[in-house]
């Protein structure tokens, strides 16, 4: 019997230090920073440099930018668990989080968050520079405030406007090369803005019923089905169209926009299916909503692939 089952639903575990290994603990610690999300970020970071560089950007730069963005987006990841941790305890999908279990204390995560976010500013200043330190410090107070703190809860357009703490890391790539922000930064950025609630929301509709238990307003539990296809079919047009702009202003050769072609091509082939399936009254299993949420993090890691190429095809 796990940790979580074993004590009513939306209580914390309360285990004793003494209980809770080294290991395990680096595990939580690790956790705490959303890895799987700092590995989308990061994904969006890299290619930027090398799009600002035309070529390959100084790796030390790379590697400082890099570690600068994991401890900052760590820090946002871990203020949102500790703000969470209420709701988190009440949702299957959440409920191995190490607040819930135990593994972690909410002082001890606190002080983690603040601890990251700190040193991640400072590194930030000194081995990348100020505008990029600034750029994601602004993403982590916009994911903690403005999404977290403020949106979550009470609109269903949470996802669409909090989504911007995501798009900051394409300024913050751009930026640590140039040392400004150009238009390129924000197409690339607009990319992820309409990405966003595409890429989510399938999943919210796979765990719907976890949101409506906690009463925080996805659009799955505020409208139908038909209803979120469709909106996930505007996004991802609009989404396409914005990517194909950066070739006619400029900043990229053949190979990009050809490979965004074929990429946005596939998404819209998926999205237009969810949509059919939704129409239908597909529900449960047949509707396949996590489909598009797959390919939605393959499209975006080839895409920026891409972006990172196509200097060196030029």
């Amino acid at each position: 019997m796990t940790a979580v089952e074993s004590r009513p639903a939306g209580s914390l575990s309360t285990q004793s230090t003494s209980h809770r290994p080294f290991g395990a603990r680096a595990k939580a610690f690790l956790a705490l920073t959303k890895p799987r999300v700092i590995e989308l970020l990061l994904m969006t970071t890299v290619p930027v440099m090398f799009l600002a560089a035309e070529g390959v950007p100084d790796l030390w730069l790379v590697l400082a930018t890099c570690v600068g963005g994991f401890m900052s987006a760590g820090g946002a990841g871990a203020f949102n668990m500790y703000i969470d941790r209420d709701i988190d305890a009440l949702m299957d999908r959440t409920s191995q989080r190490p607040l819930v279990t135990g593994m972690v204390s909410p002082r001890e995560c606190l002080v983690f968050a603040y601890t990251l976010t700190v040193v991640s500013t400072v590194w930030l200043w000194v081995l990348v520079n100020p505008l990029s330190s600034m750029l994601a410090l602004g993403a982590l107070l916009f994911y903690v405030l403005v999404y977290t703190m403020l949106l979550k809860r009470r609109t269903a357009q949470n996802i669409v406007w909090g989504g911007i703490a995501g798009c900051m890391p394409v300024f913050v790539g751009w930026s640590a090369v140039t040392n400004s922000v150009s238009w390129a930064g924000v197409v690339l950025f607009l990319v992820i803005f309409f990405w966003t609630p595409p890429h989510y929301w399938p999943l919210s509709m796979k765990v719907k019923d976890d949101y409506e238990r906690v009463g925080v307003p996805m659009l799955p539990v505020v409208a139908g089905n038909k209803v979120v296809a469709r909106q996930i079919v505007v996004y991802s047009w609009v989404m396409v169209a914005v990517s194909l702009a950066l070739w006619p202003l400029g900043y990229t050769g053949w190979f990009y926009p050809a490979v965004a072609v074929v990429l946005g091509a596939f998404w819209l082939k998926e999205a237009h299916a969810l949509q059919s399936r939704a129409k239908s009254g597909v529900t449960g299993a047949k509707l396949k909503e996590m489909r598009l949420f797959h390919w939605s993090i393959t499209y975006v890691s080839l895409l920026f692939v891409a972006v990172a190429v196509d200097p060196f095809l030029r």
